[in-house]
Order: structure tokens, then C-alpha cells, then sequence
């Protein structure tokens, strides 16, 4: 997986980079944004989690100095297609930001990173409730794929 920086430019003055554990702040917030409360301290070890995983990654973009958006990958063996497959596992930005290009820079760079990582596809999940969400990935030309079904484990 491609862990290194990315050094482009991108739309609007946009910068796109790993995420650290400097970020911490911006990336609980993100992720409240998201629906998903995260606090300062969460947030810093699961940034440390991903950073020490070369299976993940998590990429933010900044717009005028500020830390406006995120994206996180993860890649995986897929066993019926006998390939890599990298999975978005969260992709936000921020309500003022909405609109700007952001998060079609950061799918960008989530493909990129698919490409060079050796993926074959990219995939993600969105809430069946966030159908603006829906409106803007087929948009990007994501389609419609399969139905997920989740159970949660206690303890």
C-alpha cells in the first residue's frame, strides 16, 4: 500500500496527506460529523492503529490550513474474486466544506492508492439513511452492489 505523502496539489488549494497522530483532534470531530462520537484520546490510538497497519490507511485533506475532511482504507484479500479489494471504511467532510470538491479529491485519492496497492476494485458502505451520500457516490460512478447485513457481538 502506498503509505508515502502526497505532494499534489488538488482542487481549491486542497492538500491531501496521511493522517498523524497530530490530527487526532480534527479526525473526532470528523467522525462525530460522521454520526460516530470519537474523543481527542480515541481518536489518536486508532490513528496509531492504522498508521502501524500497511493493510490501512487514512488520508486527510486540509483546505487553507485546516484539516476539513478525511477517508480510510482498508485493504483485503477477496477471496470469490482471488484479488485485493480496498474497502472504504469512512469518508467525511466537513459541513461548511460540502460542495468544494473535496470529497471527490479524496475518492480520487482513494482509488489511486487502490491502484498502486494492487487492488482490482474499491468498495464502501453508506447508511441507508444518507441518501445525499448515495446521490454523490453514483455520481462518482459507484453502482449500487449488494445488501449488507451486520450483527453486533456482546462482550
Amino acid at each position: 500500500m502506498s503509505r508515502a505523502f502526497s505532494t499534489g496539489h488538488h482542487p481549491l488549494g486542497t492538500d491531501l496527506r496521511m493522517a498523524v497522530v497530530a490530527d487526532a483532534d480534527d479526525v473526532a470531530h470528523l467522525l462525530s460529523d460522521l454520526g460516530y462520537p470519537c474523543e481527542i484520546d480515541e481518536a489518536a490510538e486508532r490513528i496509531a492503529v492504522i498508521a502501524d497497519n500497511d493493510r490501512q490507511a487514512l488520508v486527510v485533506a486540509r483546505r487553507d490550513g485546516a484539516v476539513v475532511g478525511l477517508i480510510a482504507l482498508d485493504y483485503m484479500y477477496y477471496l470469490p474474486l482471488g484479488t485485493t479489494t480496498c474497502r472504504v471504511t469512512a469518508l467525511v467532510v466537513t459541513p461548511t466544506s460540502q460542495g468544494l470538491g473535496i470529497g471527490r479529491a479524496l475518492l480520487r485519492e482513494a482509488e489511486r492508492r487502490a491502484r498502486v496497492g494492487g487492488a482490482a476494485r474499491i468498495e464502501l458502505t453508506s447508511g441507508a439513511q444518507r441518501t445525499e451520500a448515495h446521490a454523490f457516490y453514483r455520481a462518482c460512478g459507484y453502482k449500487d452492489s449488494s445488501v449488507r447485513f451486520v450483527k453486533l457481538l456482546g462482550a
